[in-house]
């Protein structure tokens, strides 16, 4: 009896081990992060940027105190916000759908390639990371700049077609290749994991059943990597919504979206509230997707959606 007591005793304190230091890092890093730009949502922007005081102080007495829904109201009054999110969502979902028409080809390629080869492959995935981010986003202006031999290959081409020259530099086209450039191999890692694990048998039973090519991926490759699609998708998807680097840099006047919406309010307007209130919105969004992707994620919906799909 002592010793199971014991055993349940140690089993206890090894789940408290294993899991209060992530948990501990998620209030730490995520939840008291989230509380407090909940919290500055609600104040009043200082006079020379910042935060008002939530009280009024003897050397300050002529400006707005306490807490406010102003920012909410400003936000949703303002269709020009939502046209904002709506095009931080499109260009997530088409940089998504790029990143995925991309990867899972190679992923698939280096997940049935011969074992001594696919440690070499992705550490060619993974070599850009070796380089600082900055670095290679201006490597992209040097490349769709218009002096460059890319952009004077591209016009020449569209001159054959009758067609004026464009300026790849500064557009939605340098956006989005950035943005594809940057996450894919965000989504070829997870893919590549999920698709390694995949037992051959069943192809070569589908095989010998009479299925062709097109059938043996339809009905046992794809409904076993929507895990990895899944995953992909969501480390794709979330960090585009928050980018801000890519349209600064690559991205003309008419390219911004919710990131560089929200680093202006902090930075150059320094308007914290409504930074926050945007902020704020923008985790809502991300929260509903990640809710969506999870419930899709789920075994008994993935087995819809491969039914659905044959």
């Amino acid at each position: 009896m002592k010793h199971d007591q014991q055993i349940n005793k140690n089993n206890r304190l090894n789940r408290y081990l294993i899991s209060w230091p992530p948990l501990l890092f998620l209030l730490v890093f995520f939840a008291l992060p989230s509380l407090i730009m909940l919290l500055t949502s609600f104040r009043f922007p200082g006079e020379f940027g910042g935060l008002a005081p939530i009280a009024p102080t003897a050397e300050e007495t002529n400006h707005e105190y306490g807490l406010t829904l102003e920012t909410y109201q400003f936000f949703f009054s303002d269709i020009i916000y939502a046209e904002i999110f709506l095009k931080s969502l499109t260009v997530a979902a088409i940089t998504t759908l790029i990143c995925l028409v991309m990867a899972y080809p190679l992923a698939l390629f280096i997940a049935r390639s011969q074992k001594r080869f696919r440690n070499l492959m992705i550490m060619l995935v993974i070599l850009p990371f070796a380089s600082n981010f900055l670095i290679r986003i201006y490597a992209w202006m040097i490349i769709l700049g218009p002096e460059s031999a890319f952009s004077y290959l591209i016009n020449t081409i569209l001159a054959l077609f009758g067609i004026a020259p464009v300026t790849l530099l500064f557009s939605s086209f340098a956006v989005l290749v950035g943005m594809v450039y940057v996450h894919l191999p965000f989504m070829i890692l997870p893919l590549y994991t999920n698709l390694e694990k995949h037992d051959p048998v069943l192809l070569d039973a589908a095989q010998d059943l009479g299925a062709n090519s097109w059938q043996r991926f339809w009905r046992i490759t794809l409904p076993q990597s929507l895990p990895g699609i899944f995953a992909g998708s969501a480390l794709v998807f979330i960090p585009v919504l928050g980018m801000f680097a890519v349209p600064d840099i690559l991205g003309g006047t008419g390219d911004i979206l919710i990131g560089n919406l929200i680093k202006d309010q902090f930075l150059g307007s320094r308007d914290w509230p409504f930074g926050a209130t945007l902020s704020i919105m923008l985790t809502l969004v991300v929260l509903a997707i990640v809710g969506l992707v999870t419930w899709l994620a789920r075994p008994a919906n993935r087995q819809t959606i491969t039914n659905d799909g044959t």
